[in-house]
């Protein structure tokens, strides 16, 4: 067992995913910290910029190649954190224009921001340790 509780009898992948799993973390950590640091928010651009949206792309394209692997964990956990966020995003939406208001929908938005940063650097952490991220 690995210090995330994942079993390790998957199978090997082949260095080439292993890289293309860097390069997407490193296309959404990218659109992440455009927004922190530009005109955008983090939430914006981890959905809407041209990065992220790579990013998923070559995870549901290259998903099947890296089956049995450790590296699977990864794609799911990539995946997830992008659909979670663009779902609590929609809440955040209508959480705004209800009686709740405004201030709600920007705390959430501020908590997303930090769920997206932290999903990111937790999962590339694990990757660069060669472990699988939990399945939920």
């Amino acid at each position: 067992m690995t210090e995330l509780g994942m079993e390790t009898d998957l199978g090997e992948p082949r260095e080439g995913l292993v890289t293309l799993a860097h390069v997407i973390y490193g296309l959404h950590a990218f659109s992440a910290l455009s927004g922190l640091i530009g005109a955008a928010t983090v939430v914006g651009m981890f959905l809407t910029g041209w990065p992220s949206v790579i990013a998923v792309i070559l995870n549901y394209a290259k998903r099947s190649d890296v089956r049995d692997t450790y590296l699977d964990s990864h794609f799911g956990w990539q995946i997830r954190t992008f659909w979670f966020a663009l779902l609590w995003v929609v809440l955040g939406f209508l959480v705004a224009v209800t009686l709740v208001g405004i201030p709600v929908a920007i705390g959430i938005f501020v908590a997303l921001s930090f769920w997206i940063l932290y999903r990111i650097g937790r999962g590339w952490l694990a990757l660069l340790s060669g472990v699988a991220m939990p399945v939920p």
